[in-house]
């Protein structure tokens, strides 16, 4: 489950980044940055993960899942929304599965990246409003 999140958090500070150099128009100028801030965010949950997959005695992947971008402002917000979402499903699992095998650490963990998560989904879906 922990590489799962690291793919996705891989997959998505690419897809994000990409979409911040791309964007053009006054509408992306206008959110650019936020895109950008949130990849770096989203950066970092990725080295936070592998650092405790490491210490769990696991091997983190480097491979992203499947990079995302879109052709639009609107396709990549609602690209973005999708993939938040689909975080937020994933982090509440090993948060749940975390609980159940008592690693305390592990959720709490999850608890504040799954806090940035609904951060950006908002985000996202704002945007799309």
């Amino acid at each position: 489950m922990l590489n799962e999140a690291i793919a996705r958090e891989l997959s998505v500070s690419i897809s994000y980044m990409w979409q911040h150099v791309s964007m053009t128009g006054v509408q992306g100028l206008a959110v650019k940055d936020e895109i950008k801030k949130i990849s770096i965010v989203e950066m970092k949950h990725a080295e936070t993960i592998a650092e405790r997959l490491v210490y769990l005695g696991g091997k983190p992947t480097i491979k992203p899942t499947e990079i995302k971008v879109g052709e639009t402002l609107v396709e990549m917000m609602r690209i973005n929304a999708g993939q938040e979402a689909g975080a937020i499903e994933l982090y509440r699992g090993i948060i749940a599965k975390a609980e159940e095998e008592g690693d305390t650490v592990t959720s709490n963990m999850f608890q504040e990246i799954l806090a940035d998560e609904e951060d950006h989904h908002n985000t996202f879906i704002s945007l799309l409003a």
